[in-house]
């Protein structure tokens, strides 16, 4: 199937060319998708997002949390203080 524009070179393709005038791209060397992405340097092979994400960002750093009695001293704390500025 003839494209409309060249996907080589950008420029228009008569209808049933067998080759782009310009730069004499055809199926083979530039009309397929297989040449298309042989030219952009993309792998054929199969690709593994989660293999990408893993090498790429390692394991997600998790935030250590303070423990849920820390959180309790914390709020009698300062109600203990709002009391005793409350009653002085």
């Amino acid at each position: 199937m003839t494209p409309d524009f060249c996907p080589n070179c950008g420029s228009a393709v008569p209808e049933r060319a067998r080759a782009c005038p310009s730069c004499g791209a055809d199926e083979t060397t530039g009309w397929s998708d297989e040449a298309h992405a042989d030219r952009l340097g993309i792998p054929s092979d199969d690709f593994d997002a989660e293999a990408f994400a893993e090498e790429e960002f390692g394991e997600p750093s998790r935030r250590k949390r303070p423990n849920q009695k820390v959180w309790w001293i914390t709020a009698l704390v300062l109600l203990a203080l709002v009391l005793f500025a409350w009653f002085r």
